[in-house]
């Protein structure tokens, strides 16, 4: 069998085909970040909106969801005051919210994100948020068929929702779904396989372990 292993992402990995399903609109916005103390990212696509039309956020504590959405603001010089464990909206919350309390009492954060959303940061933080940038389906042929038994990873719930807008979902495909939140939105027809780590790396393995 042929490994047909379809990342739904611009990102190119070994042994996979690359096949975005999102396009970035960053939206410019009037932000006063010296109202704030921390700034709350949980995608790089935050970073890269706010660096640029702002730079004022990169003196501000940064606190970064994952290892990789910290690697993207250290890339722009800045350091990061608090990069979670888990990779999930709310465990991240809540993480936050056990160091915010211990070591960062009585400051206030920034939550800047995309136009959708599948946690209750916010909610749980009780903290100020701003939309700085919004996810369209990337626009491909209707008729483009991928082959039988490919094996396709999702990383959002967004790239679920353009996947099955553009392409037909077939019995004999597999989807891998790079955490717990994401795979809650699949279709009920579809039973995906869960990464334990929300890394697009983890989910090749899984692909590959797979085949």
């Amino acid at each position: 069998m042929s490994k047909n292993i379809y990342l739904l992402s611009n990102k190119t990995l070994p042994h996979t085909i690359s096949l975005p399903m999102l396009e970035i609109e960053y939206l410019q916005s009037d932000i006063c970040v010296n109202d704030y103390d921390a700034i709350v990212f949980t995608s790089k696509s935050a970073v890269q909106s706010i660096n640029s039309f702002n730079t004022t956020w990169k003196e501000k504590d940064i606190y970064c969801i994952a290892p990789m959405t910290a690697l993207e603001v250290e890339k722009l010089g800045v350091n990061v005051t608090f990069t979670g464990n888990s990779g999930h909206g709310n465990d991240f919350a809540k993480e936050i919210l056990k160091n915010y309390k211990d070591n960062y009492n009585g400051k206030k954060l920034l939550y800047l994100r995309g136009d959708k959303v599948v946690s209750d940061l916010v909610d749980i933080l009780k903290c100020d948020q701003k939309i700085i940038y919004k996810t369209i389906c990337k626009q491909y042929d209707k008729k483009t068929l991928l082959p039988k038994n490919s094996i396709i990873i999702f990383s959002s719930p967004s790239t679920i929702q353009c996947f099955l807008e553009k392409f037909t979902w077939d019995s004999s495909f597999v989807a891998v779904s790079i955490g717990k939140t994401t795979a809650k939105y699949f279709p009920p027809y579809i039973t995906p396989i869960v990464s334990k780590m929300t890394s697009l790396q983890s989910c090749v393995d899984i692909a590959l372990k797979y085949y």
